[in-house]
């Protein structure tokens, strides 16, 4: 990672602030964007006229954090709620892939990193509108995967199970809570962010340089053990 140029959106909490912590130790420069702005560059990315403000020239490492959590019966999720899920989780994430793009060829071997869940791939109830958007996601990841490698720009996206982060707050709120949704987990625990922040490291190191259009599930075997 030392030196290369590494642009995190949403880098100020959660699994951005973590990945942000383990790329700098790395030896990374980096350029952190938010929607709050603080100590970084501002960016809403909900926000269609916002732009993207000071990117270095050469972007090696892309990395999209911004995501949602609103988990409603299907007959109660509005079209706005819809609307609002693809905005911020693939919306989003196109507007900012299309202003990279350009600064991403300029590297030797550059490196996009997004976010889908766990709920694309296992079905759960209350979760159509975030599955739906993170299915969009990993199309996209996969897609630009085959446009991109010729410019030897890899494309890969985690899918994390439920991870203590601020915006899974409300989740694990209670003692009570935090145990049932331990207990749902196959090795028995939530996520953390770093556990979300190494497999992003891996897949932005050269040690994953013959990883692309991929989907990493990340989730404490949720995915794929009863």
């Amino acid at each position: 990672m030392k030196g290369k140029n590494i642009v995190i959106i949403g880098g100020n909490s959660g699994i951005g602030k973590a990945v942000a912590e383990q790329a700098k130790a790395g030896g990374a420069n980096l350029f952190l964007y938010s929607r709050n702005g603080e100590g970084n560059n501002q960016f809403d990315v909900t926000n269609e006229g916002a732009e993207l403000q000071d990117l270095p020239e050469v972007i090696d490492g892309l990395v999209y954090c911004p995501g949602s959590i609103n988990l409603k019966p299907f007959h109660r999720i509005s079209m706005e709620d819809f609307k609002a899920e693809m905005d911020v989780n693939f919306f989003g994430a196109v507007k900012v892939l299309q202003a990279c793009l350009k600064n991403l060829k300029k590297s030797e071997a550059a490196s996009v990193v997004l976010y889908s869940t766990v709920a694309v791939q296992t079905g759960m109830g209350f979760h159509a509108g975030i599955a739906s958007a993170k299915g969009a996601v990993e199309g996209l990841v996969r897609s630009l995967a085959a446009e991109w490698a010729p410019n030897q720009i890899r494309v890969n996206a985690i899918a994390p199970s439920l991870t203590d982060t601020p915006l899974a707050k409300q989740l694990v709120s209670t003692d009570e809570k935090r145990a049932a949704s331990d207990k749902r987990h196959p090795l028995g625990r939530i996520g953390t962010p770093k556990d979300i922040a190494d497999a992003t490291l891996f897949l932005l190191d050269e040690k994953s340089s013959w990883v692309t259009g991929q989907i990493l599930h990340i989730d404490g075997g949720m995915s794929s053990l009863k």
